[in-house]
């Protein structure tokens, strides 16, 4: 039998401190270890493409699961989202959950709901935890009528990310085997504090390749922002806040135009970008960035078994044994994770939603003197930020 799960765009915190009282730095440490984990892996499958990722929309059904489950399987899922044991993980996400509804400036909504098959029950205490913890809301569905249970589930998800998320369910991959389909899906907006003029838009080049270069539509820009030039990563960063002050768009621009794989390399280092950002300073700097629209599906099982997330996806090694009563013998059979983002004058909006499939066994630039220049015309990282946590990251590399 299958379970299936979806969720959406963000990335969480946290530490593998058994002994950390402190919630936030235990989702900070843990959300920067495994959003640099996954960013690399992502990036890696896409070197010639944009893309975009959301560990931090991974974290939430991972930590259910990891609630659902016993044995290596359960200790392999706390370890990759870096939490030392379950009561802190329930405790970090209840209060991760509550702070991001109150983040000032900016649309950010969350939502958590678990499908489960029309004749099954969850188990009592994983439902306590679920809905206590993640504020999941529970829905039984008949998952044999495949196309009607997908059309519903596909529904909750774009309701939930603004009709930015569309057919994450595969209607073929409901089955007379799904059990159960555990949903996350995250919606941000936000305004730029400092709006770009879209009269100053502009077709400017954007570097492909050293040999190849594209007019796109770009944004310009002159204030205060926070910069720096690293010269450990070898790159310009600039960050610009939204509306509120508790959310910014981080960019990281490579000085070389072929700087991309270097940085990307570098940017493993879960502490690097956090180090070289101590360094930004209010300063005024000059502003090219390219309009840009990217969506990305990652298959999210390959990801993770790279991460060293491997048990849950094999037939009798799961141990999803706290999920479903009387049924036991679970694993997942596929995930994958749909988000979308986009970047224009008033600001950004982005969006994601992972589905896991869970069956039942039934067999077996120079730094300027005067006013720095920021030129965003070669491949650059980007992120999302809000209260520290990155919620999306990704890379322009084309259009």
């Amino acid at each position: 039998m299958k379970l299936y799960i979806i969720l959406c765009l963000f990335s969480l915190s946290m530490t593998t401190m058994a002994d950390e009282t402190n919630l936030d730095q235990v989702l900070y440490n843990g959300s920067k270890q495994f959003t640099a984990k996954i960013f690399y892996e992502v990036a890696k499958s896409n070197r010639n493409r944009s893309m975009i990722v959301s560990a931090f929309s991974v974290m939430p059904p991972l930590a259910q699961l990891a609630l659902a489950s016993v044995g290596e399987s359960h200790d392999e899922i706390l370890n990759a989202i870096g939490m030392p044991n379950d009561d802190i993980s329930k405790a970090a996400f209840s209060s991760i959950t509550s702070k991001l509804r109150s983040v000032k400036g900016v649309t950010l909504q969350t939502a958590n709901k678990i499908y489960i098959g029309k004749d099954l029950e969850l188990n009592k205490n994983f439902a306590a935890d679920a809905r206590e913890s993640f504020d999941s809301e529970t829905e039984n569905i008949d998952f044999s009528k495949g196309e009607e249970a997908a059309k519903q589930v596909n529904a909750w998800v774009e309701d939930h990310t603004n009709h930015r998320i569309k057919n994450l369910v595969d209607p073929k991959k409901l089955t007379m085997d799904t059990r159960a389909l555990l949903v996350n899906a995250i919606y941000f907006k936000g305004t730029w504090k400092k709006s770009f003029d879209k009269s100053e838009t502009r077709p400017k080049q954007f570097h492909l390749s050293k040999e190849e270069k594209v007019y796109v539509p770009t944004m310009h820009n002159k204030g205060q922002y926070k910069y720096t030039d690293n010269q450990d990563l070898k790159a310009q960063i600039l960050e610009i806040s939204y509306e509120g002050d508790e959310s910014s768009f981080v960019i990281v621009l490579p000085h070389a135009i072929d700087g991309i794989h270097e940085l990307e390399e570098k940017l493993s280092d879960p502490s690097a970008l956090d180090k070289a950002m101590n360094d930004l300073k209010e300063t005024e700097v000059e502003v090219y960035l390219p309009k840009f629209k990217i969506e990305t599906t990652t298959d999210l099982k390959d990801v993770l078994e790279k991460i060293n997330v491997k048990k849950m996806f094999i037939k009798g090694l799961a141990k999803l044994e706290k999920l479903i009563i009387n049924r036991g013998d679970l694993y997942i059979d596929s995930a994958v994770q749909k988000a979308f983002i986009e970047i224009n004058e008033e600001g950004a909006e982005a969006a994601a939603a992972n589905a896991f499939y869970v069956y039942e066994i039934t067999s077996v630039n120079h730094h300027r003197k005067m006013t720095p220049q920021f030129v965003a015309d070669r491949p650059f990282y980007f992120a999302v930020k809000t209260k520290s946590l990155t919620l999306f990251n990704g890379v322009l590399r084309n259009f």
